[in-house]
């Protein structure tokens, strides 16, 4: 589980979301590692806006896959998105809320803290 990650804050990482079970390694933590290519850090609150543009993108979101658990998220949800995909959004004017607690500092690789913090719904 957690050890002494750190969030974007310098603090120890925070939960992001247990229901639904969101993460790289599905407990709750947008926790990454080597294997997690798409760098699953940013911990963002979805709304309906942020799904449908992630649909048009290729990756639905909102519809469940019951084969891998996923119960597909509805707006409000909390979830661990790739850094990479909320950057996107961010340039495209689609991205969701932040929690800031519960992002992982790696995402600050791909998204500077002030803007992070400009999406803040924590702190």
């Amino acid at each position: 589980m957690i050890t002494d990650t750190k969030n974007v804050l310098g603090e120890k990482l925070g939960v992001c979301c247990t229901s639904p079970m969101t993460g790289f390694y599905r407990n709750g933590c947008c926790e990454t590692g080597p294997q997690d290519m798409g760098n699953h850090v940013v911990c963002a609150q979805v709304t309906q806006e942020f799904l449908a543009y992630t649909k048009s993108q290729g990756n639905d979101l909102s519809t469940p896959v019951p084969m891998y658990d996923f119960p597909g998220l509805k707006p409000g949800d909390k979830w661990c998105l790739c850094a990479s995909r909320w950057h996107e959004a961010w340039q495209d004017g689609m991205a969701p809320p932040v929690v800031l607690s519960a992002t992982h500092e790696a995402a600050l690789k791909y998204i500077p803290l002030e803007v992070l913090q400009e999406y803040a719904v924590d702190g």
